[in-house]
């Protein structure tokens, strides 16, 4: 899928609805294949980002996991790391 989408269950604190919102937004352009709908689609573009965004949030508060909350910074960190080493060995 998309690489800007990230995970969003199971951290501590939970995701924000900014950040479900940006993911919602993320999946709708990817779908779309635009960032930036013509006029006479700019509707349907924002329900289905507004749609997708509520569906996702009732998704996210009904999962359940055993797991302990990831960490946030951690796992940006890990992130970092891998996208340095994949740009490196791209050069």
């Amino acid at each position: 899928m998309c690489r800007n989408i990230r995970q969003l269950h199971n951290f501590d604190p939970p995701a924000t609805s900014q950040e479900v919102q940006d993911a919602a937004l993320q999946y709708v352009r990817k779908i779309a294949g635009t960032t930036k709908p013509s006029k006479a689609n700019q509707e349907a573009f924002d329900r289905a980002v507004h749609e997708i965004a509520h569906v996702t949030q009732h998704l996210l508060d009904d999962l359940v996991t055993s797991a302990p909350p990831k960490n946030r910074e951690e796992e940006a960190e890990k992130r970092r790391a891998r996208s340095a080493e994949r740009y490196a060995s791209a050069g």
